[in-house]
């Protein structure tokens, strides 16, 4: 079966709250739980959580930012990958490319054209898993992160 993304329902609340990254990897990504309670404090349309299934087999969760003004001052708008958290027996299963290509897929429906990291900078951290997707360092970090860029070409 091919990968795809389902809602964060009530249904599958708790399937999405089980998925953890591999050990070690903690740092480098908030648990589900804190995405989900986040997405929940903003304002409707601006989070947008997804599990990830590999036909009925929960293997990730994902959670894109829509539109939101990136330095609280009205003078940028940018959309992009706000967490993104493979299951530990799932990594390298091409799950996070999935999960990549999808948001920047939401992202094009939408209307834009560029889509949006942050990484924990380190040996241990994904940077080179979006470097190798194609996501170049704009310059700036957030939040002690380094902020990634990625052209989606025409929206």
């Amino acid at each position: 079966m091919a990968p795809h993304l389902e809602e964060i329902t009530p249904r599958n609340f708790e399937t999405a709250i089980g998925i953890r990254v591999r050990p070690g990897q903690e740092h480098a990504v908030e648990p589900v739980e804190r995405s989900l309670a986040e997405a929940y404090v903003h304002p409707p349309g601006v989070a947008w959580p997804r599990l990830i299934l590999d036909g009925t087999r929960p293997v990730g969760f994902l959670m894109a930012f829509l539109d939101i003004d990136w330095y609280g001052d009205g003078s940028v708008r940018r959309s992009g990958l706000w967490r993104l958290n493979i299951a530990a027996g799932e990594q390298g299963r091409g799950y996070g490319r999935f999960a990549v290509a999808s948001v920047g897929a939401e992202i094009r429906r939408r209307g834009g054209s560029e889509l949006y990291v942050t990484w924990h900078p380190g040996a241990d951290g994904p940077e080179e898993f979006y470097l190798r997707l194609g996501f170049g360092k704009n310059g700036e970090t957030s939040g002690g992160q380094t902020v990634g860029v990625l052209g989606l070409g025409d929206a």
